[in-house]
């Protein structure tokens, strides 16, 4: 198998008020760890001056830590190191975040953003959304309730605190401080609490699943058409694999952008090798909405452009994606070809002690498809995108992850 001396990777991040700096310092830390456990070096380069979207080089190679690695865990074959002598690999990491939008659905007051938030929720609801969770990821569907099940608690319980006096029979004049404590209650009591289910940022990030849905906001549309001409740019650099790689909700917008390139051009991918990498995707999220119908043509595009082999990566414990739904078939496009599935393990990839800490918390477990592996494993976001083999190794859990 000839190994990949110049990829170009277009990575669109998920929905974390993170810009591309910040995912830049994630993926070096991420890299770092994975080439500690593989046994290879990796430099991350610093960002292009004046890039936009940020971009910056990642070169790797084999390593005299070969030795040293790890023995392979969850499949991958134990002769599956780093280090074989003389290779070595360039890829130009352009990180598409979508912080700004982020930014502008986090703003305003909390009561604006909690109104905001229920009526993201209808509208879901109203056009089939919820149905459609719960018909193909029922967990998929409790996750979209909890913020709003939550919050409507927190609401109910601070008006019965406010009409406390009333219901006890004593003088309304009594609402003077029932009504004060009922909202020191929601303000100083359950917010901060929601704070650590990040209940709020859940709300804003429905708020962007109907916008990307009905793509009825001129701002999310002119700011797409932004994106898809910078992708187009990025294309135009020879190389000889380009990764498309996508995670959570960002998979949505990888789908518009490269969607709105292949509207324009339908042969701008004509004698490249492009693998589209959707990691814990929600396309699904948004596709299942009724008024999506340019998002689920755009996802029959891509399945159906020769050029792009597309990987679905999904996780059992992980509750935020649609774990072995056909994304392409439920998109309305069961003629078209289907994304290879890659079912991984989160446990696989990181100590028990590790695994132990972070299962509980469901953001967390999410975060895990682009963070460095504790261990070797069948699946590595740094090696997806930066290691010497094609993308599609990941396709096969045998297949070695590494020159042998």
């Amino acid at each position: 198998m000839k190994l990949i001396e110049k990829r170009v990777v277009l990575h669109f991040a998920g929905f974390e008020p993170l810009d591309g700096a910040a995912h830049r310092a994630r993926y070096e830390r991420s890299a770092k760890q994975s080439a500690a456990v593989w046994g290879y070096s990796v430099e991350v380069g610093a960002p292009a001056a004046g890039s936009d979207p940020l971009s910056f080089e990642v070169t790797t190679g084999s390593g005299a830590a070969a030795d040293a690695a790890p023995e392979a865990a969850g499949g991958a074959a134990p002769e599956a190191r780093a280090g074989s002598p003389g290779w070595q690999t360039k890829s130009r990491i352009h990180m598409v975040d979508h912080d700004a939008l982020v930014s502008r659905l986090r703003g305003g007051n909390t009561l604006s953003q909690i109104i905001a938030g229920f009526r993201s929720c209808a509208q879901i609801i109203l056009e089939g959304g919820m149905r459609g969770y719960f018909r193909h990821a029922w967990r998929f569907g409790l996750f979209f309730l909890f913020p709003f099940l939550l919050t409507a608690l927190a609401i109910a319980l601070t008006v019965q605190i406010a009409v406390l006096p009333y219901g006890l029979g004593f003088s309304p004049w009594h609402m003077r401080w029932s009504g004060p404590l009922a909202l020191c209650f929601f303000i100083f009591g359950f917010l901060p609490f929601s704070e650590r289910f990040h209940t709020l940022h859940l709300f804003a990030d429905w708020k962007m699943a109907v916008a990307l849905g009905r793509m009825d906001r001129a701002d999310f549309n002119d700011w797409l058409e932004d994106r898809a001409a910078a992708v187009r740019k990025a294309l135009d650099e020879e190389a000889d694999e380009y990764v498309i790689s996508s995670h959570s909700m960002g998979s949505n917008v990888a789908a518009h952008v490269v969607g709105i390139l292949l509207e324009r051009e339908p042969e701008i991918f004509k004698g490249k090798r492009v693998v589209f990498a959707t990691l814990g995707s929600a396309i699904l999220q948004c596709a299942l909405l009724s008024s999506a119908t340019q998002l689920r043509a755009r996802v029959g595009l891509i399945a159906r452009c020769p050029e792009i082999s597309w990987l679905d990566v999904q996780c059992l414990t992980d509750s935020i994606n649609f774990y072995k739904v056909p994304v392409v078939a439920v998109s309305g496009h069961a003629d078209a070809p289907e994304a290879k599935m890659i079912l991984i393990r989160v446990k696989q990839m990181l100590t028990r002690k590790h695994y132990r800490k972070i299962r509980k918390d469901q953001l967390r477990v999410h975060r895990q498809y682009v963070l460095g592996p504790d261990l070797q494993a069948p699946f590595d976001f740094t090696l997806l995108t930066s290691g010497p083999m094609p993308a599609s190794v990941f396709v096969s859990p045998d297949e070695k992850r590494m020159p042998g």
